[in-house]
């Protein structure tokens, strides 16, 4: 993730599809969860939709926040389509939207964040609006 290290507004393209990483849902970590924010949750059912969020959070804000001055303004649209079990590992991309720029200094890009499991079906979705630095 090296390459997202300091971006700025004018560097995002529009339609560019970037890695998130890949996180295991795993067996210990669903069973706290589950414990201590939703102990009426049967573990069989899988990962808790929370949980999820959790996870996509932790796996965009890593990308995202090497991004020149990154703030997150908006997570809207979320949806929530399985709950996958402990033990799958879920990947994460940005497909970017669109972009507007903001006064001198800022931007704003628009996004689709999406968490994908080990056969590319679609776990978790939302779309995004950060603002970004622009170049001087």
């Amino acid at each position: 993730m090296d390459e997202l290290l300091n971006i700025h507004f004018e560097q995002i393209e529009v339609g560019q599809v970037i890695s998130l990483g890949v996180v295991a849902v795993d067996e210990a970590s669903v069973k706290i969860y589950i414990e201590r924010f939703l102990p009426s949750w049967n573990d069989s059912y899988g990962a808790p939709d929370g949980m999820l969020y959790a996870l996509w959070s932790r796996l965009s804000f890593e990308a995202c926040c090497r991004w020149s001055g990154f703030k997150m303004l908006a997570v809207d649209g979320v949806r929530y389509l399985r709950n996958p079990p402990a033990g799958e590992l879920l990947r994460g991309r940005v497909t970017i939207l669109g972009k507007d720029p903001v006064g001198d200094n800022k931007g704003v890009v628009i996004a689709q964040q999406d968490m994908l499991d080990e056969a590319g079906r679609l776990v978790f979705s939302c779309l995004t609006r950060a603002l970004v630095a622009r170049q001087s």
